[in-house]
């Protein structure tokens, strides 16, 4: 069966997640404590502003596929809780974003992309709101399809199967590579994708795992593909 393209998730595959979305929470919050003195007040500490966040995810699942849309529903919380414009938060978000979008890129990842790109049509398929042009890799992707974009999230197959339509491809001709067990390999394999488990913290195998490949770093990819 032959392999014509390769889609990829962003955030702990690509590169750290905790790491990024670390600095970008600082950021934000350095921010807001910065031109906002009513909420360095409401929220004396960073724990405080994570926390609200955390809360008001809970209360709307309906926006979990929508990470940027719930980002900034809940800084217009926060600008209206503390008697500011609600407009602002679309500011702050900004904020938040360019810096979500300052990524470290895992060892291997850039040059084994740029090796693939020239044999197989790439793709990207996340949960998340990073933005691989923003970052400078888009023009390394045939698509990226986002949770938002599509309106359901991973491990959901209709997230799959838009990705497929996008490149116009059978299921078996598309390989996904991903870290999480349950929304990358058993999400992708529902739709009908090959699967590759990127394992760089060297896990044991979740019990009824059966990824196609398991890898630990991007320098083995290329020899995994053609084993597929």
């Amino acid at each position: 069966m032959t392999i014509r393209c390769i889609a990829f998730d962003l955030d702990d595959t690509l590169w750290d997640c905790q790491s990024v979305i670390e600095h970008a929470e600082q950021t934000l919050y350095g921010y807001l404590q910065a031109y906002y003195p009513r909420i360095r007040e409401h929220y004396p500490s960073l724990d405080s502003l994570v926390s609200s966040r955390l809360a008001y995810a809970a209360q709307h699942p309906d926006l979990q596929h929508d990470l940027s849309s719930l980002r900034t529903r809940w800084l217009q919380q926060v600008f209206t809780e503390t008697a500011y414009d609600p407009a602002n938060a679309e500011q702050a978000f900004q904020v938040f974003w360019q810096a979500r979008n300052q990524v470290q890129f895992f060892p291997e990842v850039l040059p084994s992309l740029e090796r693939l790109a020239q044999t197989y049509s790439l793709g990207v398929i996340t949960n998340g709101n990073a933005d691989v042009h923003h970052i400078g890799i888009g023009h390394l992707f045939e698509f990226a399809l986002s949770s938002a974009a599509a309106g359901v999230a991973k491990p959901h197959p209709a997230i799959f199967q838009q990705a497929l339509a996008k490149v116009k491809i059978q299921a078996h001709q598309m390989v996904y590579v991903g870290d999480d067990p349950e929304k990358d390999v058993i999400g992708a394999q529902q739709a009908g994708l090959r699967t590759i488990w990127f394992n760089a913290q060297q896990r044991d195998l979740p019990l009824g795992l059966k990824p196609d490949a398991i890898m630990t770093n991007f320098a083995e990819i290329e020899a995994l593909l053609k084993l597929l």
